[in-house]
């Protein structure tokens, strides 16, 4: 029996090293660092990250970024220091077939939330940099993928907004994403009490204005260090990979929306209504295309705006091409250490 254990430890091992030692010696020339090669033994092997120092509950952090990167939030300590403004637009004459066809099918109220929350997430399997935060004036890399969204539990004036957090995986499908985001929402509209946001909410306005100013400070002193509790992270709508809203609900373009200075969301998407352009084809001849325009205001510090543009080209990519969503992704990038 010790023998066998021997020999199959024997055979990972083998396999390991044939597996990772022609990537490390392609690599050789770029100077491949630690970092790279432990990587390399937790891909393989599927160990979890063992929290380290400095590490946070929502967050590694990342030892190996350039030192101009790691200076960056003490130049621009808060987010409105950092934010950056992109606009673009989706084509989605073929986006939109595919839509009919999946309701279709049975996924009722399947729409471009879950598509734009799905991409989105695949976006983040491909190039995790976008889904780091700042905290502490240290750059992080989340453990999650946390989208927050801003819902009305009826379309009427008088109806109240609230907040809901849904945590994803990398490999999460557009199936996924839908059954999720439904689950929340209904849980908003049909649930008589209300959710965490608010309950912590109402409890914190209960205090006289001076406590609740003094509160709010300890708050951010807590998060600077990394020590809020995990129940109020979880509650929290500021903390997060993401914040997205559905402007074409209202009927209305996108707009760009401000990040909050308080908590550690990196980037805040909109997405607005359906439009028509009459275009030409290769031929010369006019067409009728649909499209939706979004805006994007993202933390600067985080990633360079090369690696930005790269994400959003995968974006829109899987956008205009959703079947590939309803499959795993075939790799997911892990992001520095």
């Amino acid at each position: 029996m010790n023998k066998m254990l021997e020999n199959t430890r024997f055979q990972h091992l083998k396999c390991f090293f044939l597996a990772i030692v022609p990537e490390i010696a392609y690599n050789v020339s770029a100077k491949v660092k630690k970092f790279e090669l432990y990587s390399h033994i937790r891909r393989y092997f599927h160990m979890e990250s063992k929290r380290r120092f400095g590490d946070r509950k929502d967050g590694r952090l990342i030892q190996s970024l350039a030192p101009f990167y790691k200076f960056m939030p003490y130049i621009m300590p808060t987010k409105n220091d950092a934010c950056n403004q992109f606009e673009d637009c989706i084509e989605i004459t073929n986006t939109d077939r595919w839509l009919r066809q999946k309701r279709l099918e049975g996924y009722k109220g399947l729409g471009y939330l879950h598509l734009f929350i799905a991409a989105y997430i695949r976006m983040v399997s491909l190039r995790p940099g976008i889904n780091r935060f700042v905290a502490g004036r240290r750059i992080y890399a989340r453990n999650n993928i946390e989208v927050v969204l801003t819902v009305r539990r009826s379309m009427s004036t008088t109806s109240n907004e609230t907040t809901i957090k849904a945590v994803f995986a990398p490999t999460d499908t557009i199936f996924d994403v839908y059954r999720k985001m439904n689950e929340k929402i209904d849980e908003i509209k049909f649930g008589g009490e209300d959710n965490n946001t608010e309950q912590v909410a109402g409890a914190l306005l209960k205090l006289p204005r001076f406590l609740l100013r003094f509160a709010v400070g300890c708050l951010r002193v807590m998060d600077y260090f990394g020590i809020i509790p995990q129940k109020l992270l979880d509650a929290s709508p500021f903390h997060g990979s993401m914040i997205i809203t559905d402007m074409g609900s209202l009927g209305i373009p996108p707009i760009y929306h401000h990040l909050y200075n308080f908590g550690n969301l990196p980037m805040f998407i909109a997405f607005g209504a359906k439009r028509k352009a009459v275009e030409l084809d290769r031929e010369g001849k006019p067409v009728e295309r649909k499209y939706i325009d979004f805006m994007a205001v993202m933390d600067e510090r985080v990633c360079d705006g090369y690696y930005y543009a790269s994400s959003f080209k995968y974006m829109k990519m899987f956008m205009h091409n959703p079947a590939l969503l309803e499959v795993p992704p075939e790799k997911v990038v892990e992001d520095l250490f």
